[in-house]
């Protein structure tokens, strides 16, 4: 419960400032449309970009010297980030410490590595999905909770707030969170360097696959995510737009919540590589209706019915991810794995507002499906290919 508590604040964290970063930037000084538009965008993504590059190195240092000493370190460096954001006064102030932010960002990852490595393998999903739960939680009611926040004490005391609460889930993770450190006998097991690890991945075609998967999934949330409310605008003449964006934004996120530990206990019984194509076939169909709706209770109903199915794919992964990564290397397999959901974060706005600009915002979520069902081919590929590989030894 106390892992659930502070994953979903660490991931509120992340997604909190959404809602008022372009006017956060707009108190430095008298600027354009443009230059807030662009710095925007550059601000947002920073923490991704930093994150991208360092997360395997705190999964890898975890994998030697303990997980929980990872969250502390991550926790504390995430909260003072916040913190000193309610103080800066210019915008290069405040980039530096999104890129400061994305360096500590391997909380979420170690949890999810400090958890699965104290799980049994037979119950792997089912437990990685409750604690996926506290962040799909956390990404859903950041932007509605920084919203509010900011609205109601302003800027500086919505940054001040969230990066208290930070340290005080921080607090109980030291406190109440406890880590069973390998016995003697699992210390003599052999350790892998960088190398090796990077090897192991690129001889598991599944395992692979489904690092890439975790790419192509944040492209294709991120790539629609910036451009909802334009899309509530053109079936809503609501003067509460930014509302009723949110509310289409969090129907996936309540879609996840109830489905969320259920796909990982079916992927513990029935293989967790099978329940995924399943999932991502589904995703990719279900993207489809979302670009055809011409009233918004149909988009909020078709992203509720998405988010069921997608909401299953995070803790599947993960628990795979157990199951075929030796003990040794299991956190920093994990940190590629979160390295590259970040750079899809960067990707996604990106290639999302290229199509549109081009094709219209409709044609995102074609593009999307696309992706979900060329990342569902690759994977029965995969599986298929490990299989025959496995009995090709056996013989």
């Amino acid at each position: 419960m106390i892992m659930w508590f502070a994953n979903f604040f660490i991931a509120a964290s992340a997604t909190m400032i959404m809602p008022f970063l372009s006017l956060y930037i707009e108190t430095f000084g008298n600027f354009s449309e443009s230059y807030v538009q662009r710095w925007a965008g550059f601000v947002f993504a920073a923490t991704f970009v930093t994150a991208f590059f360092i997360s395997p190195l705190w999964g890898r240092f975890g994998d030697k010297n303990g997980y929980k000493k990872i969250l502390l370190i991550t926790g504390t460096g995430i909260a003072i980030s916040i913190f000193l954001m309610g103080y800066v006064t210019s915008v290069g102030q405040l980039f530096f410490l999104r890129l400061f932010m994305g360096a500590v960002t391997g909380f979420i990852p170690t949890s999810l590595a400090l958890i699965s490595a104290q799980t049994p393998k037979e119950i792997a999903g089912r437990t990685l999905g409750t604690l996926q739960m506290g962040n799909v939680s956390g990404s859903l009611f950041g932007p509605l909770l920084g919203g509010m926040l900011a609205d109601a004490v302003g800027f500086q005391y919505t940054f001040v707030l969230t990066s208290t609460v930070i340290l005080l889930a921080t607090l109980l993770v030291a406190v109440g969170v406890k880590e069973v450190r390998p016995t003697e006998e699992s210390l003599k097991l052999k350790k892998y360097t960088r190398k090796e690890v990077i090897v192991h991945i690129f001889h598991n075609p599944v395992l692979l696959t489904i690092i890439f998967i975790s790419f192509l999934i944040q492209v294709g949330n991120f790539s629609i995510q910036p451009l909802l409310a334009l899309y509530v605008t053109e079936l809503s003449s609501s003067s509460n737009i930014a509302f009723l964006a949110g509310l289409a934004f969090s129907a996936t996120g309540f879609g996840n919540l109830l489905f969320t530990r259920q796909w990982g206990k079916l992927g513990d019984q029935n293989g967790h590589e099978r329940i995924l194509m399943i999932l991502m076939i589904a995703a990719a169909i279900l993207f489809i209706p979302q670009a055809l709706v011409t009233d918004l209770w149909q988009l909020v109903l078709c992203r509720f019915i998405f988010g069921m199915a997608v909401g299953g794919i995070i803790p599947c992964m993960t628990a795979y991810i157990r199951q075929v990564a030796p003990l040794s290397m299991q956190g920093e397999v994990l940190g590629y794995n979160q390295s590259f959901k970040f750079l899809g974060n960067v990707i996604g706005p990106i290639t999302g507002g290229i199509i549109s600009g081009f094709f219209g915002i409709s044609s995102v979520f074609f593009v999307t499906s696309g992706l979900f069902l060329l990342g569902a081919v690759i994977l029965w590929m995969s599986v298929v290919r490990q299989s025959e590989k496995s009995q090709h030894h056996a013989a």
